[in-house]
Order: C-alpha cells, then sequence, then structure tokens
C-alpha cells in the first residue's frame, strides 16, 4: 500500500488546529460544525476517497485513516461524518450498481460543491438493520416515480447532507429493500432536533421523517429482491470502517492522553511541592495508558497496510475502541474533580469516547460470531 501524499503532512496539522477552535462550542451547542467541513472542502477532503474513474482523488485506506485521525484530534463529531462520506463515496466507481448518471450527478456534487451523502438506515421500532428485519420506510412504485414514506432516526450529519441513501422496501410483492437516493432538499423531508446525546452532539443524528418524497426511478441505487437480498458489507468495506471508526475513537483518547500529560506536568499541589508527575504512580499509569494506544495504534497500522485478514476487522474495532475507553477512563478516575470540570477538555473527551461502543457491529455480536466460529473450528477438527 503507497505512502501518505506528502501534502497531508503539510495540511493536517493545520486542520487540527483549525478545527479545535471550534470543538467545545460544538459541544455546548450540538451545532453542525460548519466550519469543519468548510476547511476540509478548502483542501480537497471531501472527495478525497472518491474513485478517480468519478472525477475523485481515489485515497487508499492509509492516507484515509491518517486524515481521520486528524479531524478527530481536532472535533470529533466532524470525523464521524466525514467517516461516513468516505464509506459511501468510495463506492461511486463505474462498476457500482448504480445508474451512470446517478453516478455522476452525486460525484459531480461532491467534488464541486463539497456535498455530503450518508446512509439513513435505523428506525424507530426496527432499530439497525444490522440485527435483521424488513425496514417499515416504504417505497410506492408510482408513475411520476418512488414515493418514499419513513422515519429515521440517529441520522448522522442531517443538516448537513445533500444526499440521504434511505433504506426502505418497495411496495412490490416481492419487495425491493436496500438504498433508495433521496436529495436532502427534497419536498417531504423534515429534520425533528431530538440529538441530544451525552457525547458527539455535533454529529446532529437527528429523526428525519420523509412523506410521500418524490423520486425518480432510477434512484433506487442499491436495492434487491427482498427474496434475494444483496450481501452486506464486503471484506474490504468491513476493514476500511473498523480501521476508520477505530481511529476516530483511538485519536479522541491520544487527544485525552496530551492534556492530562500536561495537567500532570503543570499540577503542584502544595503539600507535594513538585508536579504530579514526579510521582511513581502516575508514572506507572501513563505507562498503562500508552501500553493501551501503543497497542490500538500497532492494531490499526497493521490493519490499515493490510497485514490482518479481513474476518478479523470488527475484533480490531472492539479491541481499540474498548482501549481508547479505559484509557481515557483511567486519566479521569486518577484525577477525580479536574477531570469532570467542565472548563477541562477531559469530560468532553469521555463523553466523546465512550460513544465508541454504539457503533455496529456491538459487542455481544462481534463475540458471538467469533465463539461460533472458534467453536466451529474445533468440531471440524476434533
Amino acid at each position: 500500500m503507497a505512502n501518505n501524499p506528502p501534502f497531508l503532512a503539510e495540511i493536517l496539522p493545520v486542520i487540527i488546529q483549525a478545527l479545535e477552535k471550534d470543538a467545545e462550542e460544538v459541544d455546548r451547542s450540538g451545532e453542525f460544525p460548519k466550519t469543519a467541513f468548510s476547511v476540509l472542502q478548502q483542501h480537497g477532503l471531501l472527495h478525497f476517497v472518491l474513485p478517480t474513474a468519478s472525477g475523485g482523488s481515489g485515497g487508499d485506506l492509509l492516507a484515509s485513516q491518517a486524515i481521520i485521525q486528524a479531524v478527530a484530534r481536532g472535533e470529533p463529531s466532524a470525523a464521524l461524518i466525514l467517516i461516513m462520506q468516505y464509506l459511501n463515496t468510495r463506492r461511486l466507481d463505474d462498476s457500482s450498481n448504480w445508474p451512470d448518471a446517478v453516478r455522476r450527478r452525486v460525484a459531480e456534487s461532491v467534488i464541486r460543491d463539497g456535498a455530503l451523502i450518508n446512509a439513513l438506515r435505523v428506525e424507530p421500532e426496527l432499530g439497525t438493520p444490522a440485527r435483521g428485519g424488513l425496514p417499515a420506510t416504504r417505497a410506492r412504485r408510482t408513475a411520476e416515480g418512488w414515493r418514499i414514506s419513513g422515519e429515521k432516526i440517529y441520522s448522522t450529519g442531517s443538516y448537513g447532507l445533500s444526499w440521504f441513501l434511505v433504506w426502505a422496501s418497495s411496495d412490490d410483492a416481492d419487495p425491493l429493500v436496500g438504498g433508495y437516493l433521496v436529495p436532502a432538499n427534497a419536498p417531504g423531508i423534515h429534520i425533528i432536533d431530538e440529538w441530544d446525546h451525552l457525547g458527539m452532539r455535533g454529529t446532529c443524528s437527528h429523526r428525519v421523517v420523509l412523506d410521500e418524497v418524490l423520486i425518480p426511478l432510477d434512484h433506487a441505487v442499491n436495492v434487491a429482491p427482498w427474496s434475494t437480498p444483496r450481501a452486506g458489507l464486503n471484506e474490504e468495506e468491513s476493514v476500511w470502517m473498523a480501521v476508520l471508526l477505530g481511529s476516530l475513537y483511538d485519536a479522541i483518547a491520544h487527544s485525552a492522553r496530551d492534556w492530562f500529560i500536561g495537567f500532570l506536568q503543570q499540577r503542584v499541589p502544595a503539600n507535594l511541592g513538585a508536579p504530579l508527575a514526579s510521582l511513581p504512580r502516575f508514572q506507572e499509569l501513563v505507562g498503562r495508558i500508552d501500553t493501551l494506544l501503543f497497542t490500538s495504534q500497532t492494531m490499526l497500522s497493521s490493519a490499515a497496510h493490510g497485514h490482518i485478514a479481513s474476518g478479523h476487522a470488527a475484533q480490531i474495532k472492539q479491541v481499540v475502541t474498548e482501549n481508547a475507553i479505559r484509557s481515557v477512563q483511567l486519566m479521569v478516575e486518577s484525577i477525580g474533580n479536574h477531570a469532570l470540570t467542565r472548563h477541562h477538555p477531559l469530560q468532553r473527551h469521555l463523553r466523546n469516547v465512550l460513544c465508541g461502543r454504539i457503533h455496529t457491529p456491538q459487542d455481544d455480536a462481534i463475540f458471538t460470531s467469533v465463539g461460533k466460529s472458534a467453536l466451529s473450528a474445533e468440531r471440524s477438527t476434533s
């Protein structure tokens, strides 16, 4: 795999500095991080992984990981939205299932306007489609085109998106299930501001309501009959998702670690007369934290270089996320009230990093799959 393009070494520190200026305000307000995406568009990073056949840069996983880590060090909500942009735009090559005209239209909007796209999949009653089930969101076939009606929750990016890839089922006898491409400004779309979470507040993952939204028939871009469904993520896509999500939460832990190191070096209790960093117990603690983060960095780098089999993608996500959470928790436990004071960023890093456990696949599904595989292998060799 190629090394990171040279220009990234120059612009990523600039991006971190630009984004971290607004991180506290984004967390406080819960508003979409517009400034972050203006900066990313300015540097050509919104179409970074868009295939070259569609006019993009065709960036690889190693470089994309570096970008996500930098954006997450600055403002992590923007990093999660950017991950979704990368996972969706990298599929827009000339071999995709999308109609060529539709694919080109979306690609051009990404390049020209910095358009953002994300899949809207989770529903109030069904929950995540990763657990199975037919979506209640319906695509009704009419002479004019598809009429889409339904509700989606946890719609990451919401107000900032230009394209919704809505997971829905058609009204056919054998429903066509999958992604229906909906322009975010289409009549009949309403966004309900209900995302008021503890962490990752700037993702604006609000409820999106679609009421008889009209789209052309060729906007059923990635659907298949319910009786013969398409497979989910392929092996390469699974690795991309695991590495990018893991890198996001690892970066949050690194931001917390940097602040913590500075705090230990500067904090001089009157009864000690020396910085906390001089105490063996804090030296040991930092060693524990750095070992957890070293483990994560090694796994992420190996996966990004293609040195870990795709079958371990979910395990990478699980281990890296838990290492990040445990690292920040150790910092919080060790300094008490200072860690939970609002004018210190550690409490924000803690709230953000805890969100890593929510992303699909979740721990129970990961461990069950790994365990079943191991037990099946044991039976076949006994």
